[in-house]
């Protein structure tokens, strides 16, 4: 037979966290007549975005398709036309699809993206009556001409240091060859500008050459590492 005082106990304490919640404010609203004011860097609805002079800033390089953890990114890549190109690349996206039945927003796709044109801003108004209508499209995603609103959302702010550089650099027209991304420069025809004398120093020197039939181990240069005598220990 149960313990009635082990039982009483347990419904007082029962009552108590309803008691406790009862006068407590409601955690739900009433959607979509009410709508909660969302963190500024909430991950909503994904855009395409594009350049102030109008070219779109996807290259279709594949990055984000290629780094999506739920395969929610579709994209069919077309050769630009040199007379009338779609974006600064050699080639452009013809076909863009995000299904957001499957995006787990992460936002990998905006991580990756070496050119910025693609982001997730937060609009979160996604409900739908039905599946067919979750398969965003390009023509949904893209902003209009004229429209180059990347970094006019709210989760791009506070504006950053005067010294932290950007991580997407505008198109310039030139290759700088330390700000701007290669993918960011277009079909490769244009100057090349170098902000700072000298090559780029090697990361590590490279490992000496040992001569056929000499298979005596070296040392790396600066390598606390030692080879091993002859015994096999070091």
């Amino acid at each position: 037979m149960a313990n009635p005082f082990k039982s009483t106990a347990e419904s007082l304490k029962g009552m108590g966290i309803t008691l406790k919640n009862f006068f407590s404010k409601p955690v739900t609203v009433q959607y979509p007549e009410q709508v909660r004011n969302l963190p500024a860097r909430v991950r909503g609805r994904h855009v395409l975005h594009r350049y102030d002079n109008g070219l779109e800033r996807c290259i279709a390089c594949m990055l984000c398709s290629g780094t999506c953890p739920a395969d929610a990114i579709y994209i069919e890549p077309a050769e630009n036309d040199p007379g009338k190109p779609n974006s600064p690349g050699e080639r452009f996206a013809k076909v863009f699809q995000v299904d957001m039945l499957r995006c787990i927003f992460c936002g990998y796709c905006q991580a990756a993206c070496p050119t910025g044109a693609i982001t997730l801003e937060n609009n979160t108004a996604l409900a739908t009556y039905t599946r067919t209508s979750m398969l965003y499209n390009k023509q949904d995603l893209l902003e209009p001409v004229g429209t180059a609103t990347r970094g006019a959302a709210l989760a791009w702010e506070p504006t950053p240091p005067p010294e932290a550089k950007p991580l997407i650099p505008d198109f310039k027209g030139v290759f700088d060859g330390w700000e701007t991304t290669a993918a960011a420069v277009g079909r490769g025809n244009l100057p090349l500008e170098v902000k700072e004398p000298g090559a780029p120093k090697p990361l590590r020197k490279a490992a000496p050459v040992v001569p056929p039939g000499d298979a005596t181990p070296k040392a790396l240069p600066g390598s606390t590492i030692q080879p091993a005598d002859e015994e096999g220990q070091s």
